[in-house]
């Protein structure tokens, strides 16, 4: 409906103030959104926000931004959408931003290895409770359980493509829940134009900016199941493909934007950094959010019928078992990089049981924030340790 330019004035700050609270993840940034936009204000009905955040979770880009720009649309028009998105997600960018700069500029991993010795241990568990929890959710049956290891097994194994591990993911349970009449239905099943622009720039030689916003463009687009799903296709990208950053750095990434309010993908802003300077940054943050603007702001009722489209729902479910697979095969690239000792060993393993155990909003920040400060001692003692071997 029309709205006067003061409203989309206050559509933006209350999406800034969205994001300036969005702490914990995304579960809780989808209750904070919910309780004050459909509870207190009343903007949709229950159900229809149910109904949307359905289509968000198992479509890619992180779903707690994209019911912002959904909810900034609804209120104020196309307009409205990309204040209430670009609101949300500003903050934790300049922060994350900040961090970058710092981390490069002022050596920041080295004055503070003894925070990160601690912190970098929890991001492993931080990853395996997503995993946890996408299973509960997604893995409900034998053949999506086998989908899932066989993606673990060849991403780890074999370090297969991130892409190919997907589409192969949906199409076997695609098969499989249609195994008696699929033979009938050939036709039916094919490779999208998206896929094969995709694929075909992969063999185009890019400047380097040119190339990570595309890199970023490609994990917008292919990272279904929510902000985790990213970290697996940056790895395999940014880390094993084009070394732009070390295992070790992007770890470091992650536990950086483990602790700011802001959704978990907002570490591209770190690999961009990392891998180009400030354009770099800039041109990541670009290209892996630009589809969780584009698809709420103008392709929100063909997503809807996508989502709702009953003869689509084997592909996709079988995409989010991959998917959980190849999180799963992270996770041990990250516990093999960050657990060096018995002693981030234990911090790795009491974040997860504390993660596990308590859900309240902050709890992640809390967990991070403790691991990194266990740490400090522990990784002085080891020093002096070392120090005193002969």
């Amino acid at each position: 409906m029309p709205v006067d330019q003061d409203s989309r004035a206050a559509i933006f700050w209350r999406f800034l103030k969205f994001g300036l609270l969005a702490w914990g993840g995304p579960a809780a940034q989808i209750e904070m959104i919910r309780h004050e936009c459909v509870e207190q204000e009343k903007w949709i009905s229950a159900e229809t926000f149910k109904k949307q955040l359905a289509v968000y979770q198992i479509l890619p880009g992180p779903e707690a931004h994209e019911l912002c720009v959904y909810l900034g649309r609804v209120r104020g028009g196309k307009l409205g959408g990309f204040l209430a998105g670009l609101g949300f997600m500003l903050p934790g960018f300049i922060l994350m931003l900040g961090l970058s700069v710092l981390y490069v500029k002022a050596s920041l991993a080295g004055h503070l290895d003894q925070v990160f010795y601690g912190l970098t241990a929890a991001v492993g568990a931080l990853v395996a409770r997503a995993v946890v929890r996408l299973s509960k959710n997604f893995l409900t049956d034998i053949p999506l359980v086998i989908i899932a290891a066989l993606a673990f097994g060849l991403t780890l194994g074999i370090s297969a493509s991130f892409v190919l591990v997907l589409l192969g993911a949906g199409i076997a349970y695609e098969l499989w829940t249609n195994r008696h009449g699929w033979t009938r239905r050939t036709n039916s099943f094919g490779f999208s134009p998206l896929v094969l622009v995709l694929a075909a720039t992969g063999a185009i030689t890019l400047s380097l900016t040119a190339e990570i916003f595309f890199e970023g463009l490609k994990a917008g687009l292919l990272t279904f199941g929510g902000a985790f799903t990213v970290i697996p296709y940056l790895q395999e990208s940014a880390v094993n493909n084009h070394h732009w950053l070390t295992d070790s750095q992007f770890v470091d990434g992650l536990a950086m934007s483990g602790v700011l309010p802001a959704p978990l993908i907002i570490f591209s802003t770190f690999v961009g950094y990392i891998a180009g300077g400030m354009t770099g940054a800039l041109v990541m943050t670009l290209g892996i959010f630009l589809p969780a603007f584009i698809f709420p702001i103008f392709f929100h009722r063909q997503l809807v019928a996508v989502a709702e489209n009953a003869r689509l729902h084997p592909f996709l479910l079988g995409v989010a078992a991959g998917v959980i697979g190849l999180i799963a095969a992270v996770t041990v690239s990250i516990l093999q990089t960050s657990v060096v000792d018995v002693w981030t060993g234990l911090i790795a393993l009491g974040a997860f049981l504390a993660l596990q155990k308590w859900h309240s909003k902050l709890t992640v920040v809390y967990v991070m924030a403790a691991a990194g400060l266990i740490g400090v001692p522990l990784q002085g003692n080891r020093r002096l340790s070392s120090d005193r071997d002969p």
